[in-house]
């Protein structure tokens, strides 16, 4: 627990350029906090200490604003930037090297028991805000854009958009940005609209000249 741990810190530093030395992610940085009461509340879970578990997490929430359910599990150098309102279910799997920003939520849409809640494989990246609902699979290198919403199993390296999620072609080979994917992304609605647009504009520039030619349109 404690390598993991050693891991959860020295990647914030690769990561997130604001941070300065060790002392100050060890004390500033709530998403490591979280890490912290999760590491401890998953080792009681396993040990079959439930109940003890999930008040360890629900301190560990209080303190950081992550909820981290003890049941989760998690791979290494897991990073949470910010940290404010992340949610992580029971039966979330995540793998090595993955970043969630604040207010990502791994969820459930169901009641029923069993595997609920989604499964990320390595090196993926969450943006602000994003929603990951149910039991679907994010392959690896996958890129989820802030408050996407994602109800369907992605990709490996995909990047996905909007509500619902959708893919984005991404051609430019431009670097992914967590806060809303590249500054010049294309949504794909909008896209469609002015598309639609420039050709109800081209349509009506016809029949105005055929209007002209005294030819019925």
């Amino acid at each position: 627990m404690i390598k993991r741990l050693t891991e959860d810190i020295r990647c914030v530093f690769e990561r997130d350029p604001a941070a300065r030395h060790t002392l100050e992610v060890l004390t500033c940085y709530p998403g490591v906090h979280a890490l912290v009461f999760y590491r401890i509340s998953h080792l009681f879970w396993n040990l079959g200490l439930k109940w003890i578990a999930r008040i360890i997490s629900h301190v560990g929430r209080i303190i950081s604003g992550v909820e981290i359910h003890p049941g989760a599990k998690i791979g290494r150098k897991f990073f949470i930037d910010h940290g404010m309102g992340v949610v992580i279910g029971e039966t979330a799997e995540i793998g090595d090297n993955c970043t969630l920003y604040h207010g990502v939520t791994l969820g459930g849409t169901s009641w029923q028991k069993g595997k609920r809640h989604p499964t990320l494989k390595n090196n993926i990246i969450i943006g602000a805000g994003a929603k990951v609902l149910g039991p679907v699979t994010i392959e690896a290198d996958a890129r989820i854009g802030s408050n996407a919403v994602v109800i369907r199993d992605v990709g490996k390296s995909e990047t996905i958009v909007g509500v619902p999620g959708r893919l984005r072609e991404d051609k430019s080979g431009e670097k992914f940005e967590a806060y809303g994917v590249v500054s010049d992304s294309a949504d794909p609605i909008s896209e469609t609209l002015e598309k639609l647009t420039d050709r109800i504009q081209e349509l009506e520039k016809e029949i105005t000249v055929l209007k002209k030619q005294n030819i019925d349109p």
